[in-house]
């Protein structure tokens, strides 16, 4: 069955204080009592995809996401399954990590919510308002630009005509996930610099090109302030970014960073103003973000930058066409925003959603893989 249980002894799932590894199970099987694969279906391509797939379990704080993409590797992967077993409760933050105010994992946050950003992806013209109406009214819409590159630059622009006739007053992100040269960056740039942004998150790949990116905008006179996204996640150090000065904000997102209490260190470590984003989660996954998202400082750069409430790119939901739970109980966003809360998926998603077995094998496969590979590390 793709909804398979996994046996447990229902003590072993008790909150660790700080484990060694050698008092940690080898087999996933011993440590989660019951795991789910799901397929999502989406409403648009994004990404390159018309489908996530999402493993969720649950745990003594309650239910978590593990969801890397297909094409991630173990180690990477690893990250991935580290935050969702501390959002869950299996294991303690990060050693050398700080614990995150207002972010526990037991959810007693109160009616405390956070503004988020709709997503426009690398659609038709003629599709903007009918996808940006599944949001609702948001004050800040981040746009994909470079789907394919500099090629993509007439039908971006295009695009973002029509958004901007569409919304003359909202806030403008652009995301390129790094889908340029430098040179070909600064042609964008120089095109996109028209219709105001408040950023533009990775146009190129690595982080010394941002930063020699940076440089040449400045040079030209741009007014095209910079974010870095794969060059945080990805990266073995994450200060580099800071050290080079190649962007001034950073997008942090809990999964891949390896849990709430790493990001937010990371946050601190860099010193640049951060806007919390999704790894394009369920609900679930969701969730865990908005901890994280509640719990950020706001600094005169940040002020400066971002403005009061920054919006963050966790409403996401929106782009599926099914989540874990009906719509009314899901963290699409209502009024330009999601409270910080915890989702316990609706049982029967979990079995209509559920991957087919081979596919279910595959995860579990994956998942006892990242396991063995992050085991000895905790």
């Amino acid at each position: 069955m793709a909804n398979t249980e996994l046996s447990l002894d229902a003590e072993k799932s008790a909150n660790p204080e700080n484990p060694s590894s050698a008092e940690l199970p080898e087999s996933m099987m011993d440590l989660l009592q019951e795991v789910h694969v799901l397929r999502l279906p989406m409403v648009t391509r994004f990404r390159g995809i018309t489908e996530r797939e999402v493993l969720l379990f649950e745990g003594p704080n309650g239910w978590a996401e593990f969801s890397p993409f297909t094409e991630y590797g173990t180690a990477e992967s690893s990250r991935w399954l580290r935050a969702a077993l501390e959002f869950a409760g299996h294991l303690p933050p990060h050693p050398g990590t700080a614990a995150v105010p207002g972010a526990e994992a037991s959810g007693h946050l109160g009616e405390s919510f956070v503004a988020i950003n709709a997503t426009l992806p690398a659609c038709a013209t003629s599709e903007v308002e009918a996808i940006l109406s599944r949001f609702g009214p948001v004050g800040t819409v981040k746009a994909k630009v470079a789907e394919h590159g500099i090629d993509s630059l007439p039908a971006d622009l295009e695009r973002l005509r029509e958004f901007r006739r569409l919304f003359p007053t909202a806030t403008l992100r652009l995301d390129a996930n790094a889908g340029y040269s430098v040179p070909e960056a600064l042609t964008a740039c120089a095109e996109f610099a028209h219709f105001d942004l408040q950023y533009f998150e990775q146009p190129v790949a690595a982080v010394e090109d941002m930063a020699r990116l940076r440089q040449a905008l400045s040079e030209r006179g741009l007014p095209v302030v910079l974010a870095a996204d794969e060059s945080i996640r990805k990266a073995d150090d994450p200060l580099r970014v800071a050290e080079l000065g190649a962007a001034e904000v950073v997008i942090v997102k809990v999964q891949p960073l390896g849990g709430i209490a790493a990001a937010r260190s990371v946050i601190e470590a860099c010193g640049l103003p951060a806007v919390v984003s999704s790894a394009l989660e369920s609900s679930v996954g969701l969730a865990a973000g908005a901890h994280l998202a509640a719990s950020l400082p706001r600094t005169d750069r940040s002020l400066e930058i971002l403005g009061e409430n920054p919006a963050c790119g966790l409403g996401t939901a929106r782009l599926f066409g099914e989540d874990v739970v009906a719509e009314e109980k899901s963290l699409s966003p209502v009024d330009g925003r999601i409270p910080v809360t915890r989702i316990v998926p609706d049982p029967k998603r979990l079995e209509a959603l559920a991957v087919d077995p081979g596919r279910f094998a595959w995860w579990s496969d994956r998942l006892q893989a990242c396991w063995t590979h992050l085991r000895p590390q905790v």
